[in-house]
């Protein structure tokens, strides 16, 4: 490490993260330093052992879905220790309580960790090559080995937690919330196509709800998805907005199982570079310019002026790509149309929310090298999403989405209304 000329020391100065997995974004002055420090890496990998452990008993925190029936409860903690080389390292304890027993359940994993890890050559290369690689795995295997708790061990805990934690998303009652939008999107995840629905609450939450494996964004595999939410207490009869790329599958689902209560929001990003693509590389960036502007435009009339303005001039540079821009343009100006693209088009005119949550999904489960068979996918997948959905951030503005649900309860009434009268004309037409 370079000489410090300041009177604080370099162990004062640096600023060590809490998570052995944080670890491995930081620096490498930090890097070094804790490698210097084996006690301190072995502390955080103790620490999070030791959660793993106390969440497969007691579940996540601040979740309403607990194993074994809210058998176990966290209980504080208490002050402990493990012992690295000759060192003992002062660690917090979490206890455990068995409610009904009234009495404390030991941690497995803290009887094992009281033996002295030995710290040899073979750990501190696997340990120095997994911090310059931001290798979590090999890290902390080389300390898992090390505390006497085997590879296989912790595997099995891990599967055993994420059977769990899949059963408890894929049954996790939806009756209780207040939905208003979804986004659905198929990602290439871990191998195959999962097709997943991310849920949009009254007060602005994001929640995921399900997933589907299949081939492809199938209308039949999307209505099974749909139908799945509608079973868990998903009700959509006040309204919804289906925020969708251009897949016709998806589209399908929508139209066959919501029906008259949905409106769908095609992704204007998609439509836009789908449009452009048809088009020399020379001309894209133009086209693209003009149609985000006219998308930008606050109101209907405007926006659909605009895009006609384009397509009239595609009809003549390229007839593929003002076919493209014809094919669907109403669904990507549904909030144009229900008045609200200026309150919230920044967080449902694309489907950029859902992105991101497949963007984070596939930095969790590329994590994995080997996948064996589909329910080790969606056990991973189902584990991931539970861990973002803790991180998830409201959107922009949800005080808007009142707004919306009104919209939306207008154009329920009118679909319903303009039903009524073709029934009626053909009623009295045709008998």
């Amino acid at each position: 490490m370079h000489e410090n000329n300041n009177t604080t020391t370099p162990e004062q100065s640096l600023e060590i993260p809490g998570s052995l997995r944080d670890v491995l974004g930081c620096g490498l002055e930090v890097k070094l330093h804790l490698l210097q420090h084996y006690a301190e890496l072995a502390r955080m990998l103790a620490c999070e052992l030791l959660e793993d452990e106390v969440s497969a008993l007691c579940g996540e925190r601040y979740r309403r879905e607990k194993p074994f029936d809210g058998r176990y409860s966290r209980w504080g903690s208490n002050p402990g220790s493990i012992k690295i080389r000759q060192e003992r390292v002062p660690i917090e304890i979490p206890r455990v309580r068995e409610t009904e027993a009234g009495r404390e359940q030991p941690l497995k994993v803290y009887q094992q960790m009281k033996t002295s890890v030995d710290i040899d050559g073979a750990m501190e290369e696997a340990i120095l090559l997994g911090l310059s690689q931001r290798d979590y795995g090999r890290v902390a295997g080389a300390f898992v080995d090390g505390f006497g708790l085997s590879q296989a061990s912790v595997s099995r805990s891990f599967q055993e937690r994420s059977r769990k934690a899949l059963k408890a998303f894929e049954q996790r009652p939806l009756a209780e919330e207040d939905f208003v939008a979804l986004w659905i999107d198929g990602k290439y995840l871990a191998g195959v196509q999962m097709v997943i629905c991310l849920g949009l609450t009254i007060d602005g939450r994001k929640l995921p709800l399900g997933f589907v494996e299949t081939t492809t964004e199938n209308s039949e595999a999307v209505k099974g998805l749909f139908q799945n939410l509608i079973s868990r207490g998903f009700c959509f009869n006040k309204g919804l907005l289906c925020v969708v790329d251009g897949a016709k599958g998806l589209f399908k689902a929508v139209r066959e199982v919501f029906g008259e209560y949905a409106e769908v929001q095609r992704c204007q990003w998609h439509k836009r570079e789908n449009v452009v693509s048809y088009l020399p590389e020379k001309d894209q960036s133009t086209y693209r310019r003009r149609l985000q502007q006219a998308y930008q435009k606050s109101s209907y009339e405007e926006a659909k002026s605009s895009l006609m303005e384009i397509l009239a001039e595609l009809e003549r540079v390229n007839r593929s790509a003002a076919n493209s821009l014809m094919e669907g343009m109403e669904e990507t100006l549904t909030l144009h149309r229900l008045g609200l693209f200026e309150q919230l088009g920044k967080s449902l005119k694309t489907t950029n929310c859902i992105e991101n949550l497949n963007s984070q999904l596939g930095k969790y489960i590329r994590r994995v090298k080997r996948w064996m068979d589909s329910d080790q996918r969606q056990r991973w997948v189902a584990m991931a999403m539970l861990e973002i959905e803790a991180k998830m951030r409201r959107i922009d503005h949800p005080e808007h989405l009142a707004l919306l649900r009104e919209a939306l309860h207008q154009s329920i009434q009118q679909k319903q209304q303009t039903r009524r009268q073709d029934e009626s004309f053909a009623e009295n037409n045709f008998n």
